[in-house]
């Protein structure tokens, strides 16, 4: 007999939370700012890249204030080795600007206003605000679409769907502990490719035809 969401979500709770007792983002920040542009460079590029990339950016520029009197240029040397440098580039120094001459240098703590910052989607802003704030949102990224409808939390082909139907099956107080649970699942265990079926710790409540 299959579960339902609700009793799955229960059993992830209770497995992935002794396997990842304090789950954070992987990417490195010691503010709101520093979020917001770790995450737009993580566009289309793995934590560990950006990771070291803004070692060197932040050390230049720690703050929207320092970054946003920047040229061009030089924020390109910086970020040169991830993908689509240029255009990150441009969208983090506006971004910068616009913070700090709009915002006092401080990130806005809404979504409708960070999503109209440029260069920042949904999930980008559901990141900062779920991280950075505190604030009870679902960021869905290809790890957290893909995993959860492998297990069978939702059935869906979009992660705006895959986000709205979690936040139906996730008690609040659980959704930022849960968007790390199914984002560290899916970067570590249960992989696009070749998923690692064989030592899932939670295979037993998983629909994924092939884990057999």
């Amino acid at each position: 007999m299959r579960l339902t969401p609700e009793k799955k979500i229960a059993v992830l709770g209770e497995v992935l939370g002794a396997k990842y007792p304090d789950p954070k983002s992987e990417l490195h920040y010691e503010s709101p700012f520093q979020l917001l542009v770790a995450t737009i460079l993580a566009a289309q590029a793995t934590d560990r890249q950006v990771n070291i990339i803004t070692t060197e950016l932040f050390r230049r520029a720690p703050d929207a204030e320092s970054m946003s009197r920047m040229e061009l240029d030089e924020v390109k040397s910086f970020v040169r080795s991830i993908n689509y440098f240029n255009n990150k580039a441009k969208n983090i120094l506006e971004v910068s600007r616009i913070l700090f001459e709009r915002y006092q240098g401080e990130v806005p703590e809404t979504r409708e206003e960070l999503e109209s910052l440029p260069g920042v989607g949904r999930k980008t802003a559901n990141v900062v605000l779920g991280n950075a704030f505190g604030q009870p949102v679902m960021p869905v990224d290809t790890h957290v679409h893909r995993v959860s409808n492998r297990i069978g939390l939702v059935t869906t082909s979009k992660p705006e769907e895959t986000e709205k139907e979690l936040m139906k099956v996730i008690p609040e107080a659980w959704v930022i502990t849960f968007h790390h649970y199914l984002l560290l699942h899916g970067r570590y265990t249960c992989k696009a490719k070749k998923p690692e079926c064989a030592d899932c710790t939670v295979s037993s409540i998983c629909d994924y035809p092939a884990k057999n």
